[in-house]
């Protein structure tokens, strides 16, 4: 044979993980007594020495020369060349098994076996016979005797029904541990018969289920799990672990597909309750009386498949866990930051100072994702991204694809670039499983698999449950019109409970008279269910008026704080640790607070900030705020972390405060809008004493997260009876910085405010932000408890004008609406009423102050445009009997903004005879100009306009 040359480290390049960890014990095995290891390997050690670890080889500190020294193979290089062949092909079995698996329950996929040949690595049988299982598949079970016996062992592993990818796992320890549970077949379920015959009798409850409804309730939509059945008990065997590991609480997240059966037999849902929804009749008197199924109610409600509900379990040890499967939109994803945010929340000890605790082991999610929107929805990967990081990891969420290969009516090649469902999850260093549905003990398999990596290494987890959908997309489509092939072979395809039932009948396990007697028994127990409904519609709420505490306004809270309080809690924020060194720009910019309580300045929008945060923390409530650039603020005007200018240490002055018997956390957010959003409004929801609050960057960002708005935070009471307290900041207002950077979008919530559902609010001084803050956090364990959209400044931030005296927030308290002062003194001199809200009121202050004359005009602020103000603004206009116009000023374009909205309620109540109108930009496709010249050009012309007197 020729010589060769090859890296230093050849054979030994070719091993790594446990294959390397084996070696190297045996060679100080070989050390130690040369005769007591097998001899091919003496020969090794002999010929190369030492092996090298992975470190040693890829150290690009040594130089290229040393590193790469070469010697020459012995004149018969079959030994090291066949074992060196060997370990590779076991490689390439681990790597690409999944090209050859079994995992499509039609078998419409051609397998790639090409990689996992022996002629490709020029093996023979015999070959491997003589190379020893250790080097091969060091975990392999006794009855691996030889290398051959490790390939096929291998093989049979890695393209049974149940194929893995883990190559995208770059921690050694973690891929190890996968390895060894994957080889060793640990993680497979050894059932008894027992528990076999179980397992076939839920797939009968699953599948009769679905059968049920569809011969009783002929077209109706149900999004049948017909096809992936086996999704249950997988779901059965996650919470089983979770139970006697005392894990605390299960949150799940999922769409349409399946969700009805889930609901049934996860969450106990009565069959009474589904059918009575399917019925159109009253179900809550279905509901079981002894508590252990919870189920929220709104009032306008959601179609049955949107519907979720919460569940208690109690183990042996009196253990009780809480299962929730979350309320979900038709957008199938976004439900997944919601869930993730549910399970943060109920992870945190928040009844301390500081940071919350956090035990990631006492609550997990569960995210169940359609195949066509695990990779076309983008918020997918947003979820991902936040899985790993400190504000927003939970220890790792449990991802089951319901892969049904099929997206509506569109297959699979059309809605995807990437071979599988679950390949975005790759970038995330996430492992996947690839199960095929009509296997139920593989999917067991991959339940164990995911529950015990996701306890041992606190990060995600995908299986791909691959199998079909029976019928249409909804039960009411023919599939065969757009998917012919496909469903050609659906309809010949047997079921997975007759599948299994085959199985367990050719084992000898069960009879098919038992079988038989089993489906009788659910079809039976369906029916009993099915005849306690009523058929009558007439209890149906036709009314659906929201609840007494909701349809009435806000009590009155008292959110003033004592000024003794005030100066010492103030005094504590300005108290830096000795050895702390404050950049000393911002350090004398913080050190101007300290007078304000002593008539020596005022108090700015930053400062009332965290003068409302830490009064707030006093009270006993939880605050965490979230966004990008929070921690600073967008605009460097927050500082709530401080970092020491010498070591990059953090300080959070919220935490030393005295009093405090709360959590404080403000996190940067990562740069997305929908993911965070929901995050933060599941947290919220799950954590209701709590002030969560969420800021976008500039409040155009929150476009990004417009679902969250329509369909959780908007109506997720009315629809689901789900309370929220959420405080949304969106930075707003016209400083010349173009369209991008201008408006909110105040319009689409003011769209959106209906049923008291939520307030909005565009404020113009910082003690007005500090009431309502403090307000808010006084209400979220009420009744009246509802969302806070606040349009929050930019030039405000430090403007004088918006700037607050100590008295306001000693002695004050929230206005709806605020009036001018030094204006409407005469009041039978005012012909002008000019109504405004948020930065453009401060603008036309500036102006009104450099002016005299205008005894004529009155300017009224309105603070809180939902629920809107009628009474106060009815009040202040019956003061003026010579009022002719009320004006509706803003710098908005004029189908954007608020006029579109309070036009009419202006209408409404202005007194007879008097006109209502508009200044302002004309209406407009853009926000904003984008040329900061035009853009003051037009504000100028705006505010002339409001402030001349009309000739009479």
């Amino acid at each position: 044979m020729t010589k060769q040359t090859m890296n230093y480290a050849e054979p030994w390049s070719q091993f790594y993980g446990p294959n390397l960890g084996y070696v190297m014990e045996m060679y100080e095995q070989y050390l130690e007594d040369p005769d007591s290891v097998d001899p091919e390997l003496k020969q090794l050690f002999k010929e190369w020495g030492a092996p090298t670890t992975e470190a040693e080889r890829f150290d690009h500190s040594e130089s290229a020369a040393k590193t790469y020294q070469t010697f020459r193979l012995p004149e018969n290089p079959t030994i090291f060349s066949k074992l060196v062949a060997a370990v590779k092909l076991a490689d390439k079995i681990r790597h690409y098994g999944h090209l050859a698996a079994d995992i499509n329950p039609l078998n419409t996929q051609n397998k790639d076996t090409r990689r996992l040949e022996l002629s490709e690595f020029d093996l023979t049988e015999d070959d491997l016979k003589q190379i020893p299982v250790a080097f091969i598949c060091p975990h392999a079970p006794a009855h691996v005797k030889n290398g051959l016996d490790a390939i096929n062992h291998l093989r049979k592993i890695y393209t049974d029904k149940i194929a893995f990818e883990f190559s995208q796992v770059h921690n050694l320890e973690e891929r190890n541990w996968l390895i060894s549970q994957i080889e060793s077949g640990a993680y497979y379920p050894s059932l008894t018969n027992e528990e076999k015959v179980a397992l076939l009798r839920r797939l009968t409850e699953v599948e009769g289920f679905e059968k049920f409804l569809h011969r009783t309730f002929v077209g109706q939509k149900r999004f049948s799990i017909e096809g992936l059945d086996s999704m249950v008990p997988l779901l059965d065997e996650l919470i089983r672990h979770s139970i006697e590991e005392e894990v605390k609480a299960v949150n799940i997240g999922m769409a349409h597909r399946g969700r009805l059966n889930v609901l049934a037999h996860v969450l106990g849902k009565p069959y009474e309750m589904i059918f009575a929804e399917f019925q159109h009749a009253e179900s809550k008197d279905f509901m079981p009386s002894e508590g252990s199924v919870a189920i929220t109610y709104g009032w306008t409600g959601d179609v049955k498949y949107h519907l979720g509900a919460a569940r208690r379990l109690r183990n042996k040890n009196e253990h009780t866990m809480r299962i929730t499967l979350a309320n979900n939109p038709s957008h199938l994803e976004v439900v997944n930051p919601v869930v993730l945010g549910f399970t943060r929340a109920a992870q945190e000890d928040r009844t301390n100072a500081g940071v919350p605790s956090q035990d990631t082991d006492s609550s997990f999610a569960i995210m169940i994702h359609g195949d066509a929107a695990f990779p076309g929805q983008g918020i997918v990967a947003e979820t991902l991204n936040l899985s790993r990081l400190q504000g927003y990891q939970t220890g790792g969420s449990i991802h089951i694809i319901a892969n049904n290969m099929i997206g509506f009516t569109t297959e699979s090649h059309d809605s995807r670039s990437t071979k599988y469902a679950s390949d975005i999850a790759k970038g995330f260093e996430i492992p996947i499983v690839h199960v095929n549905a009509d296997d139920p003990e593989a999917c067991l398999a991959a339940a164990n698999l995911a529950f015990a990596y996701r306890k041992r290494f606190k990060k995600d987890f995908v299986i791909d449950l691959i199998g079909y959908r029976r019928f249409g997309h909804n039960e009411m489509d023919e599939p065969m019109a757009t998917n012919p092939t496909m469903y050609s072979i659906i309809q010949q395809h047997p079921t997975v409970r007759q599948l299994y039932a085959q199985k367990l009948i050719e084992k000898g396990i069960v009879t098919k008279e038992a079988v038989e007697e089993m489906e009788r028994e659910v079809a039976e127990r369906l029916k009993i269910a099915y005849e306690k409904v009523p058929k009558d519609e007439s209890k149906l709420d036709f009314i659906m008026d929201p609840p007494k505490p909701v349809a009435c306004k806000l009590p009155f809270v008292k959110t003033s704080v004592e000024k003794d309080v005030l100066r010492r809690l103030n005094k504590e924020l300005l108290q830096f640790p000795s050895d702390f060194h404050v950049f000393n720009k911002l350090e004398r910019i913080l050190k101007r607070r300290e007078g304000v309580f002593d008539g020596k300045g005022k108090i700015d929008w930053a400062h009332a900030e965290i003068l409302a945060f830490a009064t707030i923390l006093r009270d006993g409530v939880p605050i965490r705020l979230t966004g990008q650039d929070s921690q600073r603020g967008t605009f460097a005007q927050r500082h709530l972390v401080l970092h020491d200018m010498k070591t990059g240490k953090e300080f959070v002055p919220l935490h030393h405060i005295s009093d405090a018997n709360a959590s404080f956390v403000v996190y940067n957010s990562p740069l997305t809008e929908a993911a965070v959003l929901g995050y933060e409004y599941g947290y919220n929801v799950f954590a209701p004493e709590t002030l969560v609050l969420w800021e976008a960057q500039f409040g155009d960002f929150a476009n990004m997260a417009q679902v969250m708005f329509d369909q959780f935070i908007s109506s997720g009471r009315a629809k689901w009876g789900q309370k929220s307290g959420l405080v949304m900041l969106l930075p707003h207002g016209y400083e010349g910085q173009g369209p991008e950077h201008s408006s909110g979008r105040l319009e689409r919530f003011l769209q959106l405010a209906a049923e008291n559902n939520w307030t909005v609010a565009n404020l113009s001084t910082a003690a007005q932000y500090f009431h309502i803050l403090r307000r808010q956090a006084s209400i979220l364990r009420w009744e009246e408890v509802r969302p806070l959209v606040l349009m929050t400044p930019k030039s405000l931030l430090r403007h004088p004008l918006a700037a607050s005296d100590a008295e306001e927030f000693t002695n004050g308290q929230f206005h709806p609406v605020l009036e001018q002062k030094g204006l409407g003194e005469n009041r039978e001199k005012v012909e002008r009423i000019i109504l405004s809200t948020g930065k453009l009121t401060i603008d036309l202050a500036e102006q009104i102050n450099k002016m005299e004359g205008l005894d004529w005009l009155h300017v009224v602020r309105v603070e809180e445009l939902y629920p809107f103000p009628k009474e106060e603004l009815q009040a202040i206009f019956a003061r003026y009997p010579n009022v002719k116009e009320i004006v509706w000023v803003q710098e908005e374009p004029q189908n954007m903004g608020s006029w579109c909205y309070v036009e009419p309620r202006l209408r409404e109540i202005a007194p007879e005879g008097v006109d209502v109108s508009y200044i302002g930009r004309r209406r407009r496709a853009s926000p904003a100009e984008g040329d900061p010249v035009v853009h003051r050009k037009e504000q100028e012309r705006i505010i002339q306009c409001a402030l001349t007197k009309k000739e009479q």
